[in-house]
């Protein structure tokens, strides 16, 4: 009997598989600045995807390698630096924002 493969993709597939998530050309060609917030998150479809215990991970731009970026991620205490393509990055929101989306809304009153 064969033994069951256990890579980094094992046991993913329902999770990272082929979603809905249609890219737009404007997401395949985007750019970022040193210092810009991205988030992680990872299009299947594509190579140069980084480990999947990184999905959802907060970052920062430090700089380039080629056509992708080096984005420093803490993992616990330690800073990590991966090397990321930008089909796999997202702007990080605003923190203003971000704030004002998690404000109660107040009713006004008549007085």
């Amino acid at each position: 009997m064969a033994k069951r493969s256990k890579g980094k993709m094992s046991k993913r597939s329902r999770l990272l598989g082929m979603t809905n998530n249609k890219l737009t050309v404007n997401q395949l060609v985007q750019s970022f600045k040193t210092g810009d917030k991205v988030v992680v998150d990872l299009k299947v479809r594509f190579t140069g995807m980084p480990h999947p215990r990184y999905r959802g991970r907060h970052g920062t731009i430090v700089g380039t390698r080629g056509k992708a970026y080096l984005v420093q991620i803490k993992d616990g205490r330690a800073l990590k630096e991966l090397v990321i393509p930008p089909v796999h990055l997202q702007e990080a929101i605003k923190e203003k924002a971000a704030v004002k989306a998690r404000q109660p809304r107040v009713k006004k009153t008549k007085e």
